[in-house]
């Protein structure tokens, strides 16, 4: 078992930043065993991918709409994801959400993670 919580979100105005933080641990698993990804969801929509970075940081995947924009990033020796937001849009407006990736492969597929967090709100106002 796996327990996963967002951090970070917040309400900022377009072009602003921001950064979320994601703490894993398991009593039993090592971070240094997981991939992780975030995800994020807009009212009315259905889940969509953002970001993953593999365990050692090394390889990275990002959504075409958030690319250029936003960098995931891990501390392994704190137990830690980033996803650093910049240059925000009201459309990046949506609850994001950390994920866990221990069994099988890294995808932006969210039926690839293993277990989740209950999100972070972030709100871009126009």
């Amino acid at each position: 078992q796996v327990q996963v919580v967002e951090s970070g979100g917040g309400l900022v105005q377009a072009g602003g930043s921001l950064r979320l933080s994601c703490a894993a641990s398991g009593r039993t698993v090592a971070f240094t065993d997981l991939a992780m990804g975030w995800f994020r969801q807009a009212p009315g929509k259905e889940r969509e991918f953002v970001a993953n970075i593999d365990w050692s940081g090394v390889i990275t995947d990002y959504a075409d709409s958030v690319k250029g924009r936003f960098t995931i990033s891990r501390a392994n020796a704190k137990n830690t994801v980033y996803l650093q937001m910049t240059s925000l849009k009201p459309e990046d407006t949506a609850v994001y959400y950390c994920a866990v990736v221990q069994y099988g492969r890294m995808t932006q597929s969210g039926n690839s993670y293993d277990y989740w967090g209950r999100g972070t709100q972030v709100t871009v106002s126009s």
